[in-house]
């Protein structure tokens, strides 16, 4: 035998909560790998494949450019201590110190500036004649323009319909659960914060596109999500107006106005003392006296 529970009248244990947090985190990871492969997916649909020779030219550019960029923090650590080294050797000559000490450093500072600055050269040209094999390459296999336009649209498309879909969803299954399963509830507010998640990210990934974020950024998901909190408090509202009826005459209360009423059942009277509303009317199966917003009658069981 099962006992309905009203879901307002429940308490979630510090155990629920935790799963649910958990379940959170666990369908964030799925949804936002898919969000991010479906742009793989459809690019690679779209797109030729090179080679393996074609794709060692790639990965080359890559390794070239990593490289470049270890060559030039090299350069710039070593100009820091040539300038520390200089900065030293004029001090010690103005004060007359023994200078021996004082230009080894500069003299091996200089050096290490020199060999750096000759690695950072090398490291540029490298890296710009990857980046002369790598465009054939590109040209050779996409052509002189990776087609990406059209597939941007399909990806945007198929992102939208993905979170949009995941929304729908979470709420139904909020309601869902609110009436079959309660104690699931928890869960079900995780597959939605998950949902509300994935649509920030949707609208970060491609507003931005549009709205500099440095200037309308904050202002915009500011208006967005006070958008979004209305119109979840707005839904919540309705709700919360139709299940109040029910939970008033639970706790023996009006079901229009909420003030204590005498007796249960036929015993009731038929009238309101706070709002003077009728509270019992016939039961459309059997005709006995039942309350106004009950679930069932008393006396024959009818819904």
């Amino acid at each position: 035998m099962s006992t309905y529970v009203d879901a307002e009248d429940l308490e979630s244990t510090r155990s629920e909560r935790l799963l649910a947090v958990v379940l959170t985190a666990f369908l964030l990871v799925g949804s936002v790998w898919f969000y991010v492969k479906v742009a793989d997916w459809v690019r690679d649909d779209d797109r030729g494949r090179p080679t393996t020779a074609q794709q060692q030219v790639l990965d080359d550019r890559d390794r070239a450019w990593e490289e470049r960029e270890r060559t030039e923090g090299d350069l710039e650590l070593a100009r820091t201590r040539l300038d520390v080294a200089r900065s030293d050797y004029e001090v010690a000559a103005e004060t007359g110190a023994d200078l021996t000490e004082a230009e080894a450093a500069y003299r091996s500072a200089q050096s290490e500036y020199d060999a750096a600055a000759a690695a950072a050269t090398q490291a540029r040209a490298d890296a710009a004649e990857a980046d002369r094999r790598a465009k054939a390459v590109e040209d050779a296999v996409w052509g002189s323009d990776p087609p990406e336009g059209g597939s941007e649209w399909l990806i945007a498309g198929i992102r939208f319909l993905f979170v949009a879909g995941w929304v729908v969803a979470s709420y139904l299954l909020i309601g869902r659960l609110r009436r079959r399963q309660p104690r699931y509830l928890p869960l079900g507010f995780g597959v939605v914060a998950t949902g509300a998640v994935l649509a920030l990210v949707f609208a970060t990934d491609y507003v931005t596109d549009y709205v500099d974020p440095l200037d309308l950024g904050p202002i915009v998901l500011s208006l967005v999500g006070v958008a979004a909190t209305l119109a979840a408090f707005a839904v919540l509202q309705r709700y919360l107006a139709r299940r109040l009826p029910g939970r008033r005459v639970r706790r023996g209360e009006c079901p229009y106005c909420g003030y204590p009423v005498r007796g249960t059942g036929a015993d009731t009277g038929p009238h309101c003392e706070g709002c003077g509303r009728e509270v019992v009317g016939a039961c459309t199966t059997c005709g006995s006296g039942r309350r106004v917003g009950s679930s069932h009658c008393v006396t024959c069981g009818a819904a």
